[in-house]
């Protein structure tokens, strides 16, 4: 499971009220209206003028009602990420509309809570992890439908802006925060310290939770960097917390750190209203690349960044993003053997078994 949260508590709490807010608004809407037509209605029957009534009734009716595509319901592992925002650019666009398609977001505490609403069976469709296919062979009833993004560029490494680590090289033998000890940012640090011959523990892994904890380590020197989504590291540059020193992407390059999931249900039932899904999905990211600016605003809106945070982390995430869906065989051969590196599962599993292609747009 991927485990990098930042700022989720505020935006959760913005976004409940304004959801709420815009909920009431909408009721009260409703009310006065449907109040309305109940006095129209009585004075037209007060003159006896029943036919006319019900006419104006079934017109207001029908002129109010909105036509609606076939609904689905997508959960997004965290709130926060850049890697959730093409869902709203479609959405505020009309991609998915554009194939019938209506949508209905949630977002989550992190990619364990999105598969328990898989499981439930609270959504249809699940943007989340590529550890997170792990998950099927424990029988999560979903299947992964489209290979998201690629390498992990989202995952980037922060280290003390006044401090003495100036390199990479630097890491040896060093303390870096992350979330937990079987997290895929732990897994990314040991992998490092593999491919600079340090072994698996040449760098001292330090679990210590969310962000404002591996960031209040890092001031108070009790570690000497840490790991975390890209823009959350942005920000904490900005104010001079920290300096990031690399990004994860540059060095696994065979991976899919992001991946959609289709619960059976729906794979069953309604094969046609996934394909409509990915198809609005894969238009978006098209659209994305070629309208750098209104993928920015959307972003400052979803995420509350500022402008300057939101476009780097457009130009840093934007290539990790897949133009087709298609699974890559050596990042799935990786995801497989990380598995059993963060004990997930006891042996590498048929990975064939995971996966579908059967949903995406046609080449």
């Amino acid at each position: 499971m991927i485990e990098i949260a930042g700022w989720t508590g505020r935006l959760q709490s913005r976004r409940r009220a304004s959801g709420e807010a815009f909920e009431g608004s909408a009721s009260s809407l409703r009310a006065s209206m449907h109040i309305g037509i109940a006095k129209l209605c009585v004075r037209l029957m007060g003159g006896r003028q029943i036919g006319i009534a019900l006419l104006v009734l079934l017109a207001v009716h029908a002129g109010s009602a909105p036509a609606h595509g076939e609904l689905l319901r997508i959960g997004k592992a965290v709130p926060e990420a850049f890697s959730f925002v093409p869902l709203d650019v479609g959405v505020r666009y009309g991609f998915f509309k554009k194939y019938g398609i209506e949508i209905q977001t949630s977002a989550y505490g992190g990619g364990g809570m999105l598969q328990q609403a898989l499981t439930a069976d609270s959504v249809d469709i699940g943007l989340g992890s590529g550890p997170e296919m792990a998950g099927i062979v424990k029988g999560v009833p979903v299947k992964a439908v489209a290979a998201m993004a690629g390498p992990p560029l989202l995952i980037a490494l922060m280290v003390r802006p006044d401090g003495t680590i100036k390199t990479v090289d630097d890491l040896k033998g060093r303390r870096v925060g992350v979330t937990s000890s079987n997290s895929l940012t732990a897994w990314l640090v040991g992998q490092l310290s593999l491919q600079k011959g340090w072994g698996r523990d040449g760098i001292s892994v330090t679990p210590l939770g969310a962000i404002p904890g591996l960031l209040a380590a890092l001031m108070m020197m009790q570690v000497d960097g840490f790991v975390a989504d890209i823009s959350t590291l942005l920000r904490a540059e900005a104010a001079g917390e920290g300096k990031i020193l690399l990004s994860f992407g540059d060095m696994v390059k065979d991976f899919h750190i992001h991946v959609i999931f289709a619960t059976n249900k729906l794979i069953a039932a309604r094969p046609a209203a996934l394909r409509g899904f990915l198809a609005g999905w894969f238009e978006t990211i098209a659209f994305m690349r070629a309208n750098k600016g209104k993928t920015v605003e959307t972003a400052m809106t979803v995420l509350d960044l500022d402008r300057g945070i939101a476009e780097r982390s457009y130009d840093i995430l934007m290539p990790m993003f897949s133009d087709d869906g298609r699974f890559n065989d050596r990042a799935l051969a990786v995801l497989a053997r990380s598995y059993v590196d963060l004990k997930f599962l006891p042996t590498e599993p048929d990975m064939s078994k995971l996966y579908t292609e059967e949903f995406l747009p046609k080449r």
